[in-house]
Formats: structure tokens, sequence, C-alpha cells
């Protein structure tokens, strides 16, 4: 018999379905393919749902950046967001408003901003590859401590910081918003890297000892090269924080040829109330423009590094 005769005719089994299926009296559940509309119909109303959300979050932003571009009188009265009057004065008058150009404000922030990314990048990994890969008598101790650290509220300890600085005589300048961040006193990013360093091998390190390598080469030629996500998510958060913090400025920071974006900001109001509400508003957005930049560009070494330390 050939090949032919042997292979089995299609029709013939569709034919004996149909005879099965009239025989039992239509029992025999017969499948059918599900609609791919359903899901379709979820996932658009998902998205509809996202965006509203993501609008309404976005709507006190979107309002600023519009008021920024009114006159200061059509504010409060007109609050739609198309203006009915276009004024780009704000900008001129809020960036010469103050005793200093609002340049001089952004260039103070960018030197501390500087300062603290250096060094919470430094001592913090370095404490991080201490708790991490060292052994040392109370290392647990130690890193208990530092978790609790966290909790308290720099309330707590800004009138004794206040104090020691004050003896340095070191108010009115730079150091006591850059010097703490060598000593690394950011317990929250040491933490963060010790649980990425955690999760690389330790066989690299005891390849690297067995080619003469000592802590210091393995920290600076492992460590660092592999641990780019969590630095990147230290530099961020480090840039954000510090941009955009007041209370610690305008505690240490009393001269206006100190001051820093946020505390310049807080000028524009004066003892009675009231306010350069457009130059102010004009002015806040370009404050705002550093850290949407940072944001915009770091944001996948920001989501890659929570990520990787969360699964580590």
């Amino acid at each position: 018999m050939t090949d032919l005769q042997m292979r089995p005719d299609p029709a013939a089994g569709v034919h004996a379905s149909r005879a099965d299926a009239r025989h039992d009296g239509g029992k025999t559940p017969v499948l059918r393919t599900r609609s791919p509309w359903p899901s379709r119909w979820r996932a658009f109303l998902k998205h509809v749902g996202l965006i509203a959300l993501a609008l309404i979050m976005l709507y006190p932003l979107i309002w600023l950046l519009v008021s920024s571009f009114k006159p200061s009188e059509l504010i409060f009265r007109d609050v739609s967001l198309i203006p009915s009057e276009i004024d780009t004065t704000n900008y001129t008058a809020g960036w010469n408003a103050l005793q200093y150009p609002f340049s001089r404000y952004l260039l103070n922030s960018a030197l501390i901003v500087l300062g603290s990314l250096l060094g919470n990048l430094v001592s913090c990994s370095m404490a991080a590859y201490a708790f991490a890969r060292l052994q040392f008598k109370g290392r647990q101790l130690w890193f208990a401590i530092m978790l609790m650290s966290i909790m308290l509220p720099i309330h707590v300890i800004i009138v004794p910081q206040y104090v020691l600085f004050s003896r340095l005589e070191w108010i009115n300048t730079f150091l006591p918003l850059i010097v703490p961040k060598l000593l690394a006193t950011d317990a929250f990013f040491i933490f963060l890297m010790v649980q990425f360093f955690r999760g690389i091998p330790k066989e690299l390190d005891e390849a690297a000892r067995l080619d003469g390598a000592g802590h210091g080469r393995i920290y600076l030629q492992i460590m660092l090269p592999l641990s780019m996500p969590a630095l990147a998510t230290t530099a961020i958060f480090t840039f954000i924080w510090t941009w955009n913090d007041f209370f610690s400025q305008l505690i240490f920071l009393t001269r206006p040829d100190m001051y820093t974006a946020p505390v310049a900001l807080r000028t524009f109001i004066d003892a009675t109330g009231q306010s350069s509400w457009g130059p102010m508003f004009a002015m806040s957005i370009v404050s705002l423009l550093p850290v949407f930049l940072a944001f915009l560009f770091g944001q996948k070494y920001l989501v890659k590094g929570i990520a990787t330390t969360g699964i580590k």
C-alpha cells in the first residue's frame, strides 16, 4: 500500500465528527476561538485611566507653567489653562527682581549639588563596601545603628548641627551642606549600595585576591564598575533632594549673596504676604528645569537601579 493510500483524509474526519455530533444529539462541545475585542477594550480603558491620572498629577505643574506667562493681576482671576493674554516679561522681571541676578542663586545651588554628589558617591559607596565585604567586630551592630538613623528626622539634629557649625565659623558658607556628605551621613544610600554589593558574586573578589589585588583595587576596579545602576540612582536622588532642599539651606545660609534657588524664591514673598506672583512663577519654572532634565535623562538608570537592587 502506498503512502498516499495510508494518509488519512481530513475531509473524512470532519464528516465523521459531524456524524458523531448528530448521533449524540449535539451534546459534544464545539470549541470556539475567543474574540480579541474584550481584551483590547480592557487595555484601552486602562490606558485612558492612566492618562487621566497623569493629567491630574501634572495639572499643578501645567498651571504653574501657564501662569508664568500671564500678567500678575490675571493669574488668580483667570485660572484657565489657555491664557487670554501672554506676558513674557515675567521671566526678565523675575531674573533681576532680587538683590542679585537669579543666575547667582542657580550657581550657588549648582555648587552645593556638585559637592553633595561627589561626597555621597564616594563616602556612601566606601561605607557600603565595608558593610558588604569586610569582616570587622561589631559590623552588625553598626549596620543596625546606621539603619536606625534613617528614621531620625532632621529637625532633631538641626540645632546641635547649627551650634557645632557656628563654633567652627561655617555659617554662611557651603561647608555645612557639603562636608557631612563626605562623611557618609545619608544612610539610605548606604543601605541601597549594600544591597547591591551583596548581589555581586564573592568569587570575583576571591579571584582578584589570587591575582594580588587588595581591597582598594577590588573596590575601584570590580565593585564600582559593576554597581553603576546603584551609583546612578544615588546620583539622581542626591541631585533632586539637594536641589530642592529648603530647610537646611535656609538655616545655614542667611546672607543674600549665599542664597540658593529655593531660598531665593521664598524672598519673592514679603512680610505682609504680598508677592510678585508672575515673576515668582517664572523663576520657579527656571529652577525646576534642572530637576526635570535630571529625571528625564536619568530615568532608565533610576528604574534599573531600584529594580536590580530590590531583587538582590
